[in-house]
């Protein structure tokens, strides 16, 4: 068995975006010349979300609707994580409701993904640098 180790990074000037980086995670995929396995990839911080969905913008408007209806951002008193002087308390509960991570199944070199299926970058926090981490393992 074979492993592949990546870090993709990102620096989202808004404050939320969902970015398309399915191309980006084929691309480690050919890198590691990798066949058969699975795909692992993670957000590495509280604040971003990996997720699979379909690349349509009315859907991703819907997301921003519905995320913000669920954990609004202000008023920014709202939430004691905030009371450590942050203004993200929203942000971390987007990211659990959108969730850390996918894994993908690999089969004949390709991601083994169902119609539309697309895999997302979530950012609930931006204006700073972040990773994604894409661990591969398999033959």
């Amino acid at each position: 068995m074979r492993n592949f180790r990546k870090e993709l990074w990102f620096n989202v000037p808004t404050r939320r975006a969902f970015i398309n980086i399915t191309t980006q995670v084929e691309e480690c995929l050919r890198e590691s010349n990798i066949k058969e396995g699975l795909i692992l990839v993670n957000a590495m911080h509280i604040t971003a979300s990996v997720f699979i969905n379909d690349d349509e913008s009315g859907l991703h408007k819907d997301y921003e609707k519905w995320l913000e209806k669920l954990a609004p951002h202000e008023p920014i008193n709202q939430y004691l994580h905030n009371r450590t002087g942050e203004d993200n308390g929203d942000a971390h509960l987007k990211r659990q409701v959108m969730g850390r991570e996918v894994v993908v199944a690999i089969t004949e070199g390709r991601l083994d993904f169902g119609q539309w299926e697309q895999i997302f970058y979530g950012e609930f926090d931006g204006g700073r640098r972040k990773r994604v981490l894409v661990k591969i393992i398999g033959e």
